[in-house]
Formats: C-alpha cells, structure tokens, sequence
C-alpha cells in the first residue's frame, strides 16, 4: 500500500470554460514497501487531475515517476491505491491555489 507524504495542488485556470466543472492538479510524493513493484531508491510521485464538478468529483489521470530523475514510469496503481489517491484529492481541493 502506499503512502503520501507530501503533496502540491493547483487550480488549472480554464478562461475559455472549455472544461466542465473545476480541475486540480496534484504532485502527490509517496512512499511504497520495498517489497512493492513500484519500489524505486530515487523516490516516487504522482501527478494526478481531478475534476470537481457539481455532482461531485473524480480523479480524470495520474501518471508515475521517479522523484529524482522524473522518468514515467509506465505502471499502472491497484484498484485500492487509485481510491486512496482519487479520496486524497478529494480531501484536500480547498488546498488549492486559486
């Protein structure tokens, strides 16, 4: 299971409302068991987009990389930790940079 440990969130301005509803980007540091296949000694991160809309919100998109080198990693994250990163953001929109 992983852990976030330190987190950024931004509003992503949309002046031409192109986009429905609100939209947040968030750069989730994490940590993961060495055990873990996504283990990495450079560190991990997320950028995930969450939408806010009126009915609620969701997460649109998270990719993976290695904190100190920023390479993707192409791997994608199990049902459980995708529901903890989609309620992370979720929690913390009021966070955001406006």
């Amino acid at each position: 299971m992983l852990t976030i440990t330190e987190f950024q969130v931004e509003h992503i301005k949309d002046p031409f409302r192109i986009l429905a509803g609100k939209r947040y980007e968030y750069k989730l540091d994490i940590e993961v068991p060495e055990d873990d296949e996504l283990y990495s000694e450079n560190g991990l991160y997320v950028r995930a987009i969450y939408n806010e809309q009126e009915e609620g919100g969701n997460l649109v998109k998270y990719d993976l990389y290695e904190k100190t080198t920023d390479r993707y990693l192409d791997f994608d994250l199990e049902d459980d930790e995708v529901q903890v990163i989609e309620a992370f953001c979720r929690e913390h929109l009021g966070d955001a940079e406006e």
